[in-house]
């Protein structure tokens, strides 16, 4: 059932990777998860290491959300059309695994969105997108197989003033042909100097932390995040999937209301699943996928813009 809770919650994140907010905002980031064994969970039984196999990783991560057009209604809801550009990079440093797995994931992403009040309570939000999902960096080796399309449609409930909740579907091409996924949105944001953060329409991020004034804030923050290739290995069209939960402190500096601000976290990644599966519906939630790395130290250090 975790598993499970997983994959539709990676499904729910891509299908929402447009949602842009009113304002255009930068952001790159560095993200270091330290070194720590390999194992499979054997179901029923004990779970069992995977012989000495061990590693770490290093990601890399850069996105642009861009409105190109933002109009206000009297309720103060806006309509917008707006692009989204995302990048990441990751690189495992996998040891003694034979045969080896996959070391390096490159993603990139382009959606158009467009956001929409339906009345007082209710708003549209559609998105259109493409992404490149490779276990190498050379643009010369892309082909038509590492590329997938996704369509988006969420109906927003704005339920407070600081809660929003929606519901949808996705359809993209994961497995090489359209099919419908659930979509899943939620935005939710509590308190002036004491905040409370709930989201999940660029990732799921939960935090809770205290805002000292314009330069200075601290939050105790969890999130969940990951790349995936798609990759052939034995014949076999197959994805590759590499997911990372993380938990930890948070101080963000903030250069007073310019927008820029320079974000930290140091703390665990609680668990990272890394593992190959079929490209069918079937292989997603095949329970031979239970492979992962332990709890290891976290950091990771990035740089914010908004404008």
């Amino acid at each position: 059932m975790e598993k499970i809770i997983q994959k539709i919650v990676c499904l729910c994140v891509v299908a929402t990777l447009g949602c842009l907010c009113a304002q255009a905002q930068i952001m790159v980031k560095t993200e270091y998860i330290g070194s720590s064994s390999y194992w499979k969970d054997m179901g029923d039984d004990p779970r069992q290491r995977v012989g000495d196999c061990k590693g770490s990783a290093l990601v890399y991560q850069a996105m642009a959300n861009i409105p190109l057009l933002v109009k206000m209604n009297e309720n103060n809801r806006p309509t917008m059309w707006g692009i989204g550009i995302g990048g990441s990079y990751a690189s495992l440093n996998n040891q003694h695994f034979t045969p080896d797995i996959v070391s390096e994931i490159m993603n990139l992403q382009l959606a158009v969105t467009h956001l929409r009040p339906l009345n007082a309570k209710w708003s549209l939000m559609a998105s259109v997108g493409v992404g490149v999902y490779t276990p190498f960096t050379e643009f010369s080796r892309i082909r038509y197989k590492h590329v997938l399309g996704s369509v988006g449609v969420v109906f927003i409930r704005h339920l407070r003033p600081n809660l929003d909740l929606g519901g949808g579907l996705a359809i993209n091409s994961t497995f090489g042909y359209p099919m419908a996924f659930p979509a899943l949105y939620l935005d939710w944001r509590s308190g002036h100097k004491f905040k409370v953060n709930a989201s999940l329409s660029q990732g799921l991020e939960l935090s809770v932390g205290y805002h000292f004034n314009d330069y200075f804030s601290l939050s105790l923050a969890g999130e969940m995040n990951g790349q995936m290739a798609l990759v052939e290995k034995d014949g076999k069209d197959k994805i590759f999937t590499h997911q990372y939960l993380i938990a930890g402190l948070r101080p963000e500096l903030k250069l007073g209301k310019s927008g820029f601000s320079i974000p930290v976290m140091v703390g665990i990644n609680a668990v990272r699943p890394a593992y190959y599966s079929d490209r069918t519906l079937k292989g997603m939630f095949s329970s031979e996928n239970d492979y992962y790395f332990q709890i290891a130290p976290y950091g990771s250090m990035g740089i914010k813009f908004g404008f």
